[in-house]
């Protein structure tokens, strides 16, 4: 499975860049990651168009609650049923236009509370490699 983490805007603090860079070289041990930064819901629209047997999912403090164990279940169902691609869309400070929310039917929050998207961005790759770890047996989630 190959996931892409495509995001509206760019994450421009480069203290963020460089988690969200550690973190997806972490996950990248586990399987192929990809971030793609546009500049706009059309941009995003078109990559999710390009590929429609991905599964894309947006990251909206609205969508569905897990925790991290229930977050690598489900990571590691779609992994076994042969998903072989998945796209989480993160927004940028505007949140998402409609035309974006009509295209994407599935969503996850990663809390209640609210975050900066680089920040959001930064703790989706963090739980991703969380995921892999919990799902490969690695002491890392401890």
């Amino acid at each position: 499975m190959k996931i892409r983490m495509l995001m509206l805007g760019k994450t421009r603090r480069p203290e963020m860049r460089a988690l969200l860079e550690e973190y997806t070289g972490r996950v990248r041990r586990s399987c192929p990651i990809e971030i793609i930064e546009v500049r706009d819901a059309s941009a995003a629209i078109k990559h999710l168009d390009a590929d429609k047997a991905a599964k894309p999912l947006l990251l909206d403090a609205g969508g569905k609650q897990r925790d991290s164990e229930s977050f690598a279940a489900w990571l590691g169902e779609l992994r076994d049923r042969g998903t072989r691609e998945l796209i989480f869309v993160c927004g940028d400070s505007d949140g998402f236009p409609a035309e974006l929310r009509r295209r994407v039917s599935e969503s996850m929050a990663l809390s209640t509370m609210t975050y900066s998207h680089e920040l959001a961005r930064v703790m989706l790759a963090e739980q991703l490699y969380r995921a892999f770890a919990i799902l490969s047996g690695s002491p890392y989630p401890k």
